[in-house]
């Protein structure tokens, strides 16, 4: 049974992070990819607005709290390579400016997105 749940889980992500994108084109963001995979890791979703590039992991659990909780050091260090790699080969210079937010989604299917919340030096 653990890949029928595996497979429920990848579905239960998959409208998460469309849920996640539909919230930012409503709010006047470009929607530029969509599971980014790098050598580093996966960018669940890159949003544009203006000359800003937006970062967003994207994280779905029972409540927002525990969503929260599965977002890492050592994942936000992953992200942040991984975007690292995506502004490397997708921009035209690597003085972008940019900002990560994590997305939260509870098992209701309501969104919390919070700006910025995984910041690097």
């Amino acid at each position: 049974m653990r890949t029928e749940r595996g497979k429920l889980n990848y579905h239960k992500g998959l409208l998460a992070e469309s849920r996640v994108a539909d919230a930012y084109r409503r709010n006047g963001f470009d929607v530029v990819d969509m599971r980014y995979r790098t050598p580093h890791g996966e960018i669940d979703i890159v949003a544009r607005h203006g000359e800003k590039l937006y970062f967003v992991e994207v994280k779905s659990s029972r409540t927002h709290a525990l969503a929260s909780e599965m977002i890492t050091p050592r994942q936000q260090r992953r992200i942040q390579k991984a975007a690292l790699h995506y502004i490397a080969g997708k921009a035209a210079t690597m003085d972008v400016d940019c900002r990560f937010d994590a997305a939260l989604v509870d098992a209701r299917g309501r969104l919390k997105i919070i700006p910025g919340a995984m910041c690097f030096d």
